[in-house]
């Protein structure tokens, strides 16, 4: 018995960990967001993945940078995460249309520009990553917004409510309405 318990402590000493990988997935035809289960390919803008601890290879996809933000902040996850990243929208060829499936940066070292007047791939207002401050500040220029790094941002730009368009919400009703009508007279 007790050199079992020896042996036992001698092998679990010469286990060597292995860290779980935090490489970026390349964004796929596959990839859906995790809050709105839509793929990804379809919304304009910058897009975010985050990888949680005891989820190898199979990071969280995000439609929005600001929903990957909103999630990190929130207490209800169920895995600690490890590594977020985000689309740097001053790569080459990236545009809001098509912001890129393998430019990936760390959030962390993002410079966001916060507040600017384009709207995210869902309509929300969008944290903007970019990779290089020059880059952020240009945004900046042609579309409004501050320069913030990730830390640095306030809540209420990534977990307030977004308002609605009261206009859309009486022109629907509206519809609906007559389309009722219809139906029953």
């Amino acid at each position: 018995m007790k050199r079992a318990l020896i042996l036992a402590l001698l092998l679990a000493a010469c286990r060597e960990e292995v860290a779980q990988a935090t490489d970026p997935m390349p964004l796929t035809a596959e990839a859906v967001g995790y809050f709105c289960q839509m793929n990804l390919l379809e919304h304009e803008g910058p897009k975010a993945q985050v990888h949680l601890d005891g989820l190898p290879g199979a990071p969280l996809f995000f439609s929005q940078v600001r929903d990957a933000v909103a999630y990190a902040r929130l207490p209800e996850q169920s895995h600690p995460i490890l590594k977020i990243w985000v689309n740097d929208m001053g790569a080459p060829g990236a545009t809001w249309a098509a912001p890129g499936t393998d430019n990936w940066i760390a959030a962390e070292a993002a410079h966001f520009v916060v507040g600017s007047a384009i709207a995210g791939g869902m309509g929300a207002p969008e944290l903007v990553p970019f990779a290089r401050a020059e880059d952020a500040a240009a945004f900046v220029r042609d579309n409004g917004g501050v320069v913030m790094d990730l830390a640095a941002i306030p809540d209420d730009q990534v977990i307030a409510p977004v308002a609605e368009d009261a206009g859309e919400d009486a022109d629907f009703a509206r519809r609906l309405q007559a389309l009722s009508q219809k139906a029953g007279g």
